[in-house]
């Protein structure tokens, strides 16, 4: 059971003037949000100010109404798991197959280590009613995994069964440039034409938090129709903008990326990476002014329509990325 719904929220004033003031006339009526985390308190290392206990399916939706108020929702809730706790990931995955179950418009994905038996995963995604797989770099073990190739997180007969399934994936692509790594494209290109009824989704619009990486690698994935894209925290608008130009806006998808996106501040792409800037970092100080930092969630969202405005879409194509892409997808209605 997830815990009960929490009285506190992290939304300050100025977070709600933000959203009025430069939000409200672009989020749509519906939002699906397709890439977000549910979590038991107990399994995770993080703690973010303002929430507290476990966050189940009716807890998100009151923290996501404070970054697009009264917005009709659907989720894809990503599952999530630490090294350090071995036996956390299949009460997480548990978790997420009862939080999913209880609205038709939610999804979930079954959180896969790189030694899990396929045939195991097949069962148990099977038995839980998920749609899919999440992985991450913390389990290769290569070290440091911020430098990991794919497969050694994301190995091969993981992508088969999901192929065989029709299952999601959604990758956080690592190593220093992201998807500009010609290891990285080659393998994302050989897994989606190999697998064809795999459908990976690149998370974070593809990780380009430095945008110049999407510019340059987004060219060598043209062409696949298999592959998709969530905007999850990503606040740099050329980052989307080169998705929409290079791919489409049929494959783009937003993402809010909770809890990251109830913290404050925002990314930045700086030389060939990027930084975090949060509330605490001492940046927010200018001679003429104090900068009072709103949620990432915010800044995202900003970003994603400044690459809409930028790129001139269409309202149709605007309530695509936020809903349509995301339903057609994961056959959502």
């Amino acid at each position: 059971m997830s815990a009960p719904a929490h009285a506190e929220g992290v939304a300050r004033s100025h977070d709600r003037e933000f959203f009025d003031r430069e939000l409200a006339g672009f989020v749509p009526p519906r939002v699906f949000d397709a890439h977000c985390h549910l979590w038991l308190e107990q399994e995770v290392q993080f703690r973010i100010p303002g929430i507290s206990g476990d966050v189940g399916a009716d807890r998100y939706r009151q923290l996501v109404d404070e970054l697009h108020p009264g917005r009709e929702m659907g989720a894809l809730f990503l599952s999530f798991a630490i090294p350090t706790n071995p036996t956390g990931r299949d009460r997480m995955n548990e978790f997420i197959a009862r939080e999913t179950a209880r609205n038709p418009r939610y999804r979930g994905e079954f959180f896969v280590r790189p030694d899990d038996d396929p045939e195991w995963v097949r069962q148990e995604v099977r038995r839980l009613g998920l749609h899919g797989l999440k992985c991450y770099h913390t389990f290769a073990a290569n070290k440091p995994t911020w430098q990991a190739a794919i497969p050694e997180y994301l190995p091969e007969p993981l992508v088969r069964v999901a192929h065989e399934e029709g299952w999601v994936i959604t990758l956080h692509t690592v190593k220093s440039r992201a998807v500009a790594d010609r290891e990285n494209y080659d393998c994302i290109r050989r897994y989606c034409q190999t697998y064809p009824n795999m459908r990976l989704i690149l998370a974070h619009s593809a990780r380009g938090f430095q945008p110049n990486h999407n510019l340059e690698g987004l060219p060598h994935l043209s062409g696949l129709d298999n592959l998709w894209f969530d905007t999850s925290a990503n606040c740099e608008p050329i980052a989307h903008q080169a998705i929409l130009r290079c791919i489409g806006p049929h494959r783009l998808m937003y993402g809010s990326d909770l809890p990251i996106s109830h913290l404050r501040g925002r990314s930045l792409g700086a030389a060939d990476s990027f930084v975090w800037l949060y509330e605490e970092t001492p940046v927010w100080g200018e001679k003429h002014s104090r900068i009072d930092p709103v949620l990432i969630g915010l800044e995202h969202l900003r970003s994603v329509k400044w690459a809409c405005w930028a790129e001139r879409l269409t309202d149709s194509q605007v309530e695509d990325i936020f809903w349509n892409n995301a339903a057609r997808l994961l056959n959502v209605f």
